[in-house]
């Protein structure tokens, strides 16, 4: 008896063309508008999207977390890599519709969908660790993600972010750019710029260019902390200080904001090496780092109303030299 021939290979259904006029047919056909109060700018581009999932690299028996998923474009993508991804999406909108579209998904447990503000949730409630973070961030809570997600263990193993590009360039600068939220984001973890994404590349397209940061913590759970609870805080003291008046010599500055007798600060930017008249970009982590240390102990924190009134004060110190200065 002769064999049966082979059956012909059946070609996969190609997946739809995934593009800003689809995407808009899509939004449209559904009664969806973006919301900019929300930041709402909806991947569009296959090339942009495949390069995210090859950063994430998603597969089975990693747990991971997106904020704003959205339409769900990228969501779909961790998905079929095998990932077990927990969403958390603000707008109820698409959210309902996310998890209509990823209904499977959500019966298996491979997707748990969280309706809510990603800032009022605890992330050791959310997800266990080792975890990972891939989003398209809200532009207008970047800082503040950033803030929860870094600030305190557990930290995601890895985030890969999509974020403005004026901040993906703000948190992976140099010393001579930095700023505050560059050296608290460089004390947490390493970053780099992966690849720069056009505005074309959403719909609606935003006003400015966005960029995807790989962000790689030094410590996710929290098991190596660089200095004590009390010692961060002061840090961030001394790091706020600085960057209060930005354009201005430190030494001064810190005179200034911290309440030290200049001869203290003095001694203390000698010992550190950091020259009196650099500006608060200038300094590195490291620098930072040793800055705090040899201002230690640091005075008690003025509360707002203290600190409102030395101003006041201030100001009418000058006020007063400057009438004598007037009347010579």
């Amino acid at each position: 008896m002769s064999e049966s021939p082979d059956p012909k290979p059946v070609a996969a259904p190609r997946a739809p063309r995934l593009d800003p006029l689809a995407v808009r047919r899509q939004l449209r056909g559904e009664g969806i508008t973006a919301r900019h109060s929300l930041s709402q700018n909806f991947l569009a581009d296959p090339d942009v999207l495949q390069s995210i999932l090859d950063l994430a690299a998603p597969e089975p028996g990693r747990r991971i977390l997106e904020v704003g998923p959205g339409l769900g474009i990228l969501t779909g993508g961790l998905l079929a890599g095998g990932a077990s991804v927990t969403a958390v999406e603000l707008d109820r909108r698409l959210a309902e519709r996310l998890g209509r579209v990823q209904e499977a998904a959500v019966a298996s447990g491979a997707l748990r969908l969280v309706q809510g503000d990603i800032l009022d949730q605890t992330i050791a409630e959310l997800i266990a660790p080792p975890f990972e973070v891939v989003a398209n961030v809200p532009y207008h809570i970047t800082s503040p993600i950033l803030h929860r997600l870094l600030g305190s263990a557990p930290r995601p193993a890895r985030l890969v972010l999509m974020v403005q590009r004026e901040v993906a360039e703000r948190i992976s600068a140099a010393p001579g750019e930095m700023s505050y939220l560059s050296v608290f984001v460089q004390f947490h973890a390493a970053v780099r710029i992966a690849f720069v994404v056009p505005p074309e590349a959403f719909e609606p397209a935003p006003e400015v260019a966005s960029a995807v940061v790989v962000i790689e913590p030094f410590d996710p759970l929290g098991e190596r902390p660089r200095l004590a609870a009390a010692e961060e805080g002061d840090l961030w003291r001394v790091v706020q200080a600085g960057f209060r008046e930005r354009r201005k010599m430190l030494r001064n500055v810190l005179v200034r904001q911290l309440a030290i007798p200049g001869a203290r600060i003095d001694t203390a930017l000698e010992a550190c090496g950091i020259g009196g008249e650099r500006r608060p970009q200038t300094l590195s982590v490291g620098e930072w780092l040793a800055l705090r240390a040899a201002l230690e102990p640091l005075p008690e924190a003025m509360s707002p109303a203290e600190a409102a009134a030395k101003a006041r004060s201030a100001q009418s110190r000058a006020a007063s030299v400057g009438a004598k200065k007037g009347r010579r």
